[in-house]
């Protein structure tokens, strides 16, 4: 270490220097670096991609539960419902198997989009982002999720980290 007003070697711990009794300023602590914030960004997309994984596993449970209330409904388990005339017989169980291939491909899509966050891969964080969009209107769960992933996700120093996975 050296003076920085005459270039005189100093002993570390010194307050002065001892040739012209200049003070020596304080050493300041290392500044987190560059594998600091990777770590916790890593240990972020980690968190992200088991949320991803535990909305799907959510939201096919639950709409399971709701198309077995559907069904039950629409077979008359709860009684009569229509006073009017009833569609064909067709359409209502087309509309129940509609319905659980969009559940079926919803959950699927944020169980890979989950699954590619935990790789690292960079198809997962574009899956992630996609799938965030599709989800953002799913008020809370899928609106909260969506903003985490955006806020995690997007931006030039969040591309840059991601990158270095």
């Amino acid at each position: 270490m050296f003076c920085s007003g005459c270039g005189q070697a100093l002993a570390p711990g010194q307050p002065v220097c001892p040739q012209c009794g200049r003070p020596l300023a304080p050493i300041a602590p290392p500044v987190p670096g560059f594998e600091y914030q990777l770590a916790g960004y890593a240990g972020k997309i980690r968190i992200l991609g088991y949320l991803w994984i535990a909305y799907a596993i959510l939201m096919f449970v639950l709409g399971i539960a709701g198309l077995t209330f559907a069904r039950a409904f629409l077979n008359g388990a709860f009684g009569h419902w229509s006073h009017g005339p009833l569609p064909p017989d067709w359409v209502l169980p087309m509309a129940l198997h509609f319905a659980w291939l969009f559940i079926v491909g919803r959950a699927a899509l944020c169980f890979v989009a989950g699954w590619g966050l935990l790789e690292h891969s960079n198809w997962g964080r574009v899956m992630a982002i996609v799938v965030a969009v599709l989800n953002v209107i799913h008020i809370p769960f899928g609106t909260a999720l969506s903003i985490a992933t955006f806020v995690i996700l997007l931006g030039w120093r969040n591309n840059v980290l991601y990158e270095q996975l």
